[in-house]
């Protein structure tokens, strides 16, 4: 059943194979499709489309469904073809005909635009929430273990002394800059295309101005074709923005299945949060961050997918856009799955103490004998030399109880505050609140 069918209905199968997975991630929309329409609607009384009292009733109307899908009563029917259609029909089974005058100055195009911009806006400040939380424990967890120390690899080879502190802020600090990237996103999705209609504006006096205050957003795509083009550009921004979070929380998971492995043993987790072997009763396997690797690494092709999908599109509306949702809907859903069981996880973290004091890892200190030499006035190539000559000869017999660095953001000084700074700030930038008031002011408000 389509709003826009005629007398000849498409065949079922054609019916079937354009739909495609649309109502299930519809679903997720059906709120937001909720707030846009209460916006459009007080937008076209304003300019004389509607009148007040028909005004009132649509409003009344859309606010008993928005509760409705609250409460988990909503859903798009059988036969249905969208989650605008659903709104549609409920509104005119209940109000009559005032309900087909909703649609009046739009287009299905600007109206899953509006849904997606809100409901990109809601699922990026829930991926920041978790982030922070992440962010936090991290932070907590450097300060906590900043004098652990551990091994630092390059090339998969011991390298230079670590620390567990160092480890820990390296991973928030990646957030800080991750959520750069993901107020990008924001900005972009941010932005009101309402009004642009099938792409190309509208004969209606329409208020876009009025319709960005309403919903909340920081400004409006002014030009109606880069409104719609904007689809597509919007959801890139976005997967990107999510691979760059997922690579962060991709490293970490690889390096702690490494960690935990017997070979180095250098971290642990309760018993009740690793899984066992079918056969091998001393197995204590890392399943949960080798799904976290794994479905990050899934979140990382998500941009490549994206791009494709947008490869040669002209300007305006492709029915291929539709398949964008498939991509990023569970995207969203998979990467806050991931944040929340990494600080899920690392609540319970258990750290191996005293790890470069065994006399395996005394290569590691070769850099610190070099530059103690320099220190006392010998020129850093014959140091060099002269301690590579002493492993050679296996004479090399280091202070493994002494690492001096002292410069930003090394073993002796995390930055940690520094780093807090910037996720204090990289945060404020969202200014969450200013759309918390638009939207309560556009359910509960008096608008007139």
């Amino acid at each position: 059943m389509k709003l826009w069918q005629k007398d000849i209905s498409s065949k079922k199968e054609v019916e079937s194979f354009t739909i495609g997975q649309d109502p299930k991630f519809d679903v997720l929309l059906s709120p937001f499709d909720v707030l846009g329409s209460i916006a459009h609607a007080i937008m076209l009384e304003k300019i004389g489309l509607l009148t007040s009292n028909e005004l009132d009733e649509l409003r009344d109307g859309l606010k008993e469904i928005y509760l409705e899908i609250e409460k988990g009563q909503f859903k798009i029917e059988e036969g249905v073809e969208d989650v605008h259609s659903q709104v549609e029909f409920l509104l005119t089974q209940r109000l009559g005909d005032v309900g087909k005058k909703l649609h009046s100055g739009r287009s299905r195009n600007d109206q899953v635009l509006v849904d997606l911009k809100l409901y990109y806006r809601s699922a990026i400040r829930d991926i920041v929430e978790e982030m922070e939380e992440l962010f936090t424990l991290l932070t907590s967890l450097a300060e906590k273990h900043k004098n652990d120390l551990v091994p630092g690899y390059t090339h998969s080879q011991l390298a230079m002394p670590s620390s567990f502190g160092l480890w820990f802020g390296s991973f928030a600090e990646g957030l800080t800059e991750d959520m750069d990237l993901l107020y990008t996103a924001y900005k972009l999705s941010n932005k009101n295309p309402l009004g642009s209609a099938a792409g190309y504006g509208s004969s209606f006096p329409l208020d876009r101005t009025l319709t960005t205050v309403l919903l909340g957003f920081e400004d409006l795509h002014h030009n109606v074709i880069n409104a719609q083009n904007s689809r597509g550009k919007t959801e890139k921004t976005i997967s990107f923005a999510l691979s760059g979070v997922a690579g962060t929380l991709n490293k970490l998971a690889s390096d702690v299945c490494i960690f935990m492995n017997q070979h180095f043993g250098f971290i642990s987790f309760p018993d009740e949060l690793t899984t066992g072997s079918s056969i091998m009763p001393h197995k204590k396997n890392p399943d949960v961050f080798e799904l976290i690797r794994a479905k990050t690494n899934q979140i990382q092709s998500i941009p490549n997918t994206v791009t494709l999908l947008l490869t040669n599109m002209t300007t305006g509306y492709h029915r291929d856009l539709q398949l964008l949702k498939e991509a990023i809907f569970p995207g969203i859903e998979t990467l806050l799955d991931c944040i929340q069981m990494c600080t899920f996880m690392l609540k319970e973290i258990k750290i191996q103490k005293d790890i470069l004091s065994d006399p395996f890892y005394k290569h590691l200190f070769s850099v610190e004998e070099v530059n103690d030499l320099v220190l006392k006035g010998i020129p850093f190539r014959d140091a060099y030399k002269k301690i590579g000559y002493a492993i050679e000869n296996n004479n090399f017999q280091p202070n493994q109880n002494k690492v001096t660095h002292t410069h930003e953001g090394s073993i002796g000084n995390l930055c940690l505050d520094e780093i807090k700074g910037k996720m204090k700030h990289a945060v404020s930038n969202f200014d969450f609140e200013k759309t918390d008031k638009a939207i309560e002011k556009l359910l509960f408000g008096v608008q007139r």
